[in-house]
């Protein structure tokens, strides 16, 4: 676990400190696109196998360093694991996503709601994040990472995926002090399972707020950034002498990145739909920034890709605090060979924004 991180690149741009060049991961990056994974979760038999399996976990891990040099290595997890330890049975069906056994849409489920011990039922991640760091050997830093509370809510009232969020919006305009408890319990049990990640190896986190930006720039505030506020309080923020940076990433959020980067966090993930270079004055140096282009600029040709990548690094402009990343995650259906040009291309376009 001692091992001196040897390319810190990722870690020092979070924290908006030099770097030679600007560092990259992609969101998905250990997944159904590489036919490594997809021969691995053959084998193990469910996507919940591989999850469950500390060494699985791992091998899948490390599988996009093995063929890329990227800056980051991301815990291969779920961010549904915290319901599903919260007894609400998790099970995935093909072509339809993740849907739960029970749903959580009234004061009396809200309650029979544990709050989580980590090293119970969530002891196969903290397992998993030592195991990684173990093989990392300090090659790159690893994060770790959460669903926000309000993304793990619209999953746990709606039963699984949704396409007009009517169960979760009528429990919150409906009822809102029991999506206020479940909000709150959410957040005290990510607070303990990051903490963990953190205890265990984890040298960076991240917290997705995917549907965030469903709601009402009101609701938004209420019911979304105050729990990921709360959580931001309540993290370790340093460990063994170094900076534990964290990350809030919420889909569709561009219009409130100067509220997000007044929790305290250290980085904003920022999608597509948002220019960098007006991101970047939104946050007013206050924090890093990730991202941020469209996934599905990989299936574009090469020199698209390269020409994509330098008019993002031109957008965020000169400087450190830019983590380039996909706006989202990698889609399953891309060519590895084009995130490779992509990765490539950011490593050597960027360095003349780091003189």
């Amino acid at each position: 676990m001692s091992h001196p991180l040897v390319n810190d690149r990722y870690i020092k741009a979070t924290l908006q400190q030099e770097t030679d060049r600007t560092p990259i991961w992609m969101m998905r990056q250990a997944g159904r696109y590489l036919p490594e994974y997809r021969q691995l979760r053959a084998e193990a038999g469910s996507f919940m196998d591989l999850c469950t399996n500390p060494e699985l976990a791992c091998e899948v891990t490390m599988q996009p360093l093995r063929r890329y040099p990227l800056d980051a290595a991301i815990l291969f997890s779920d961010i549904l694991t915290i319901p599903d330890a919260m007894g609400l049975g998790l099970y995935f069906t093909p072509g339809e996503g993740p849907a739960f056994k029970k749903a959580v849409r009234d004061e009396k489920a809200v309650k029979a709601l544990p709050i989580l011990d980590p090293h119970q039922e969530l002891k196969y991640v903290t397992d998993a994040v030592s195991t990684i760091r173990r093989e990392l050997k300090g090659s790159v830093p690893l994060i770790g990472f959460s669903g926000s509370p309000w993304t793990l809510a619209t999953y746990m009232v709606e039963g699984g995926t949704t396409k007009n969020f009517s169960e979760v919006k009528g429990l919150m305009y409906e009822q809102p002090a029991v999506m206020h408890q479940l909000l709150d319990k959410l957040a005290d049990s990510i607070i303990v399972y990051l903490n963990a990640q953190v205890e265990a190896g984890a040298q960076a986190l991240m917290i997705f707020d995917t549907w965030g930006g469903v709601l009402t720039p009101r609701d938004y505030q209420e019911l979304s950034l105050r729990y990921m506020a709360k959580i931001v309080d309540g993290l370790t923020r340093e460990k063994d002498g170094q900076r534990i940076p964290v990350t809030l990433f919420t889909k569709g959020g561009g219009k409130w990145l100067d509220l997000m980067a007044a929790t305290g966090c250290d980085c904003l993930g920022v999608d597509w739909t948002t220019d960098l270079n007006e991101a970047r004055q939104r946050v007013a140096g206050k924090v890093a920034l990730q991202g941020n282009m469209d996934p599905s600029m990989l299936y574009a040709s090469d020199e698209r890709i390269r020409e994509e990548v330098e008019t993002i690094l031109a957008s965020y402009g000169h400087g450190n605090g830019h983590v380039f990343n996909l706006g989202h995650g990698i889609h399953q259906t891309v060519n590895p060979e084009k995130a490779g040009v992509f990765i490539n291309a950011v490593h050597e376009l960027s360095k003349k924004y780091h003189q």
